[in-house]
């Protein structure tokens, strides 16, 4: 079926037939996503109406807005001064690599960072990612010039083939003073001969109220991180070809080493930052936290409206999980804006450097020392559904892990399948519309077997089986929505591991751009979630025995 696509700005843009992806389990490039990098492109969405800023009496205030709760002080942040030099551009030269003792921070702490550099010198500016007028950061701190050397090579412990450069020392301590404000940093290194690199960095407030929380998959990032030639899908070393998962693998990963993917930055700036950009530049009522800090914190999730994981979030540990499900049972929304969450299993452990610095995930409960004694939900088989966790994450996500699109094929189209439904507001979309370039990478379908009752599919979009890897005979990217019958908590998934890149704008020579109605969708969908217990206001219509009888 092709249908013309009204735009949220209410254009029609004609009729859409693209089929297929980039590559399965791929990373958009840093500065696609980021709308940054050679191009110097940088996302807009919806435009806002500046305002004035607000005086400390009133910094507090919270408004709703057109994507939903706003928040004074997130507005006031982002009419800062911004810059662009927060991004690294073309391929710098030499070696610049770095790592920091801990995965987040709250004010008051100092973070330690460990850096390997060919460069005779090299400084740390520190950059609060946002919107900012459209530049996308503000540098709030810079250090002096650090002398520059290169670390040892970072050991391989054997038989788990985990990667932990422990063995380096210590370079430089940041304070995380006053000018942190709360958010998602980048702390750039840039060497004297132009080397340069990323260190993520959460700044989070243990206190905080806030509508929404947007949650950094740091468990994910660490899982695909390659650093040392070894993570938890690939390895060093010969493998029967006809296996799966690959025997040189990593059964343990730690944070005790740099990101090898993202210019340093993990899979922060493909997966998750055009989503924080979306959420600043609206001025929304937001705060920010880790994978760890919910599985430290379990109770953390009580004190807000909703639970924003973001970009590949497919590791998750026991502690996080229950925290989650505990919340939603408690009225808290859930929005999984990307496919196969809560897919692997992970368990968190201590290293030489501090508390959950290792994400142990072995993938075969038998090889797990934990096997057999104490918790079965703590052993790691392959997924969550594996023995002896046996926690399928259906019932809870609304849908399951179907497969991934084939590298080097264009994207599928997003088709909707209930445009009555809240999420299509403002969009001009009906029944059968396509949206083109939208679904990419994984996939999540509904699962007949374990669907909740009261599923809505929202969009069901088809997708080629010779262009995919799915166990499905008949694949669909499905984008759900249901309400829990008790608490009233809405759980939403996307379906598709595209939709925040989704959110930058396109080049202006491309054709069938879908961020105008991506943006419009997700405005629409945190408008709802920041209401509170989002069943309440829209009550899920059930619809998927329809579409899968």
């Amino acid at each position: 079926m092709a249908i013309a696509v009204v735009l949220v700005a209410g254009a029609a843009v004609g009729t859409w037939a693209g089929l297929g992806t980039r590559s399965g389990h791929a990373r958009p490039t840093p500065a696609a996503a980021a709308g940054g990098g050679p191009s110097g492109r940088h996302p807009t969405g919806t435009s806002r109406t500046p305002r004035p800023p607000s005086s400390p009496a009133t910094s507090g205030l919270i408004a709703t807005g057109p994507a939903g709760v706003e928040a004074r002080w997130v507005i006031d942040e982002n009419r800062r001064p911004g810059t662009t030099a927060w991004q690294i551009t073309g391929h710098p030269p030499g070696t610049m690599a770095g790592f920091a003792n801990q995965v987040y921070a709250r004010r008051g702490a100092s973070v330690t960072l460990y850096v390997s550099t060919d460069a005779p010198s090299f400084e740390v500016s520190a950059y609060r990612m946002g919107y900012y007028g459209g530049r996308g950061a503000r540098q709030v701190w810079t250090s002096a010039p650090v002398t520059g050397h290169l670390q040892p090579a970072c050991p391989v412990t054997p038989g788990i083939n985990m990667v932990a450069c422990d063995n380096w020392s210590p370079t430089l301590t940041v304070k995380i003073t006053a000018a942190f404000v709360q958010g998602d940093y980048l702390l750039k290194l840039v060497g004297s001969g132009g080397q340069a690199s990323y260190v993520p960095l959460t700044v989070w407030d243990p206190s905080s109220t806030a509508t929404y929380v947007i949650k950094n998959d740091v468990y994910t990032w660490q899982l695909w991180n390659s650093y040392g030639g070894y993570d938890m899908y690939t390895g060093v070393g010969p493998c029967p070809s006809d296996v799966y998962p690959l025997c040189s693998r990593a059964r343990v990963v730690s944070y005790d080493r740099p990101y090898g993917y993202g210019e340093g930055a993990g899979d922060f700036l493909g997966s998750e930052y055009p989503l924080v950009r979306f959420a600043e530049q609206h001025g929304l009522d937001v705060t920010y936290a880790t994978d760890v800090n919910l599985d430290e914190t379990p109770g953390y999730l009580l004190s807000h409206k909703a639970l924003l994981s973001l970009g590949h979030d497919e590791a998750w540990a026991l502690d996080e999980r229950q925290a989650a499900q505990d919340a939603e049972q408690h009225g808290v929304n859930i929005v999984f804006f990307a496919a196969s969450p809560v897919l692997r299993h992970v368990r968190p452990q201590a290293s030489p450097m501090g508390a959950e610095r290792e994400v142990v995930d072995y993938r075969d409960s038998s090889s797990d020392p934990l096997n057999g004694h104490g918790n079965p939900r703590e052993v790691t088989g392959n997924t969550w559904s594996s023995p002896p966790a046996n926690w399928p994450e259906t019932p809870f996500v609304g849908e399951a892990y179907s497969g991934y699109l084939e590298p080097r094929v264009a994207p599928v189209p997003f088709v909707v399948a209930d445009a009555s439904a809240w999420i299509f507001k403002g969009t001009g979309l009906h029944d059968g519309s396509v949206v083109p370039n939208v679904i990419d990478t994984d996939f999540d379908q509904v699962d007949p077997g374990s669907a909740p009752a009261d599923l809505e599919v929202l969009g069901h979009s088809p997708i080629p089986p010779r262009q995919a890897e799915t166990n499905r005979s008949a694949p669909f990217s499905d984008m759900t929505y249901y309400a829990d019958a008790k608490s009233g908590a809405g759980v939403f998934d996307s379906g598709t591991n595209s939709w925040i890149p989704k959110l930058s704008p396109c080049p202006a020579t491309a054709t069938g751009c879908p961020a105008p109605v991506v943006d419009q969708m997700t405005a629409n969908l945190l408008a709802l979630f920041g209401k509170g217990p989002a069943g309440r206001a829209q009550p899920s219509v059930a619809n998927w025995k329809s579409l899968y009888p």
